[in-house]
């Protein structure tokens, strides 16, 4: 009797240790495909998000939709334009309404987030409407320019030309800040981000500044070609621009 109960007692831990061994190398093995698993996808994400480049829309209310739905704005359009074109480009809008180039300068740091391909610069426009002086207005987007090229992040920088109200005087010191810049920080430039727009009722809001819908259009349909040679695109035809002094 003792020597059954031995035996019985024997088998079960013998059972025992061969189910535990078992259950250890299933787990082993779940485990490990688990990680395996786990390491191709940390290995697939990042690929995934660099092959689709992301742009910063750094602007006033021009490129925020001041006035607009938001799937009639400039980042929003000019996300579905680069996607007709075969560019799946995620557009990020970084515009402030009434913001001036100071403003840009004061927020540029803080508010660009770390993976961005490419930076559109639209400042200007305000500093124009309120008379800043010209040399202000060149040492705030010369300050940004700089900051952005440290940064080695890829620059499209648009231009803007002063109200006539101004005097021919300022139009011209204004005026001439943003290719004199675009030259010497060597960018893609726009030379001004209304062309074709501004002046024209039909493409602009009753306060006659900012574009409606169609106006956008009309911008991003132009500026489209300046942005896929900024990403580094090649066969983008450039259409052809006023120059400043026009």
């Amino acid at each position: 009797m003792a020597r059954f109960h031995q035996k019985r007692s024997h088998t079960v831990c013998t059972y025992g240790r061969q189910l535990r061994i078992i259950n250890e190398t299933i787990l082993r093995v779940i485990g490990t495909g688990l990680l395996v698993m786990g390491f191709l996808w940390v290995l697939a994400a990042p690929a995934t998000a660099a092959e689709r480049p992301v742009i910063l829309a750094f602007g006033d209310s021009l490129s925020a939709g001041y006035g607009l739905d938001n799937e009639d704005s400039f980042p929003v359009q000019l996300e579905r334009a680069l996607q007709d074109k075969g560019i799946d480009a995620q557009v990020i809008n970084s515009g402030v309404s009434g913001d001036t180039t100071a403003g840009g300068r004061a927020r540029l740091g803080w508010s660009m987030p770390a993976n961005v391909d490419l930076v559109i610069l639209e400042l200007g426009a305000n500093d124009g409407l309120r008379g800043v002086n010209p040399d202000e207005t060149e040492a705030n987007l010369d300050a940004m320019l700089r900051a952005l090229s440290e940064r080695k992040t890829k620059i499209l920088f648009t231009g803007m030309l002063a109200p006539p109200n101004l005097g021919r005087e300022y139009g011209s010191a204004f005026n001439a800040v943003f290719p004199r810049l675009a030259e010497k920080h060597d960018v893609t430039f726009y030379p001004f981000f209304l062309e074709g727009v501004a002046g024209d009722t039909r493409l602009n809001q009753r306060d006659g500044i900012h574009p409606n819908a169609e106006g956008v259009a009309r911008i991003v349909d132009r500026i489209t070609p300046y942005v896929m040679i900024a990403l580094g695109q090649t066969g983008a035809a450039l259409p052809e621009q006023k120059t400043q002094s026009e």
